[in-house]
């Protein structure tokens, strides 16, 4: 029984996936922050959809303080990306949430990034 609603869970996600990724595509000028959430770890990537080409990525494994609480990381991790990007000239960029739902520990890293200078 829990097989089949883990399955649906997954289905779910890859269907608001495909919504979410019909509407957005990165470029050069202002590539697509792309966030991906596990349950121990999140990591973000800059891409350029036009190229196929991934310009940045951070994870929260970078990060130092390793024994924070995840929401915290990833508020951080949102901060060393928007650095990364800063350095490398990016300022704009699309927010690509993966199908997941915006809270938690990615809206904590779209916080983070909005602190560090990213626009979005």
């Amino acid at each position: 029984m829990s097989f089949d609603k883990n399955r649906e869970k997954g289905i779910a996600k890859k269907r608001r996936h495909a919504r979410v990724r019909a509407r957005i595509s990165g470029t050069a000028e202002r590539p697509r922050m792309h966030v991906f959430r596990s349950l121990l770890h999140i990591r973000v990537q800059l891409i350029d959809d036009v190229a196929g080409k991934t310009l940045l990525a951070a994870s929260d494994t970078e990060l130092k303080a390793k024994k924070d609480v995840k929401v915290e990381r990833a508020k951080q991790l949102g901060q060393l990306i928007a650095q990364k990007a800063k350095a490398a000239g990016i300022t704009n960029v699309v927010f690509d949430r993966a199908g997941n739902q915006y809270h938690g520990r990615v809206k904590a890293l779209a916080d983070g990034a909005r602190e560090g200078g990213l626009i979005f």
